[in-house]
């Protein structure tokens, strides 16, 4: 008798485990023109500048119409997962989702919000200052519109 409660406690066990959501970092489905900004609460339209910011501990995404939004997110709501933080922003191009920390950034753009940083995915060719996502980060809490 105790023998077969064990062995069905481990197939309880076996089975449950496999019904347990996997957390992931990679994008969640994006409903443009419906889904709001996180921080200003403003409906996320603009393929250029949208932000997806995931919890890689828990996968949950968090959507923003400009970078500027994420960033200052984080310091309001005293966020403490920025660093593990999944960051995704669309190209100002191609508008094709990409890795917002190895992005390359130039301001003084028209942007969604007004702080005016724009991603691209490869080093462009421009006259204007490129920068990085550290730095954007810094210049928009600087700011802290």
């Amino acid at each position: 008798m105790m023998r077969g409660f064990s062995l069905a406690l481990i197939l309880i066990a076996f089975l449950s485990s496999g019904c347990e959501k996997k957390i992931t970092t990679e994008l969640h489905d994006v409903h443009w023109d419906r889904d709001m900004c996180k921080r200003c609460a403003m409906v996320v339209s603009d393929r250029k500048h949208t932000v997806q910011v995931i919890n890689p501990k828990d996968g949950r995404s968090y959507m923003f119409d400009d970078i500027g939004c994420s960033i200052l997110w984080f310091k309001e709501d005293k966020i403490q997962w920025k660093k593990e933080a999944v960051f995704w922003i669309t190209d100002s191009k191609s508008g094709k989702w990409i890795d917002a920390k190895k992005a390359y950034y130039t301001s003084e753009n028209v942007t969604s919000m007004a702080y005016g940083f724009m991603a691209h995915k490869t080093k462009p060719n421009t006259k204007n200052e490129i920068i990085n996502f550290d730095e954007v980060s810094k210049r928009i809490i600087k700011v802290g519109k």
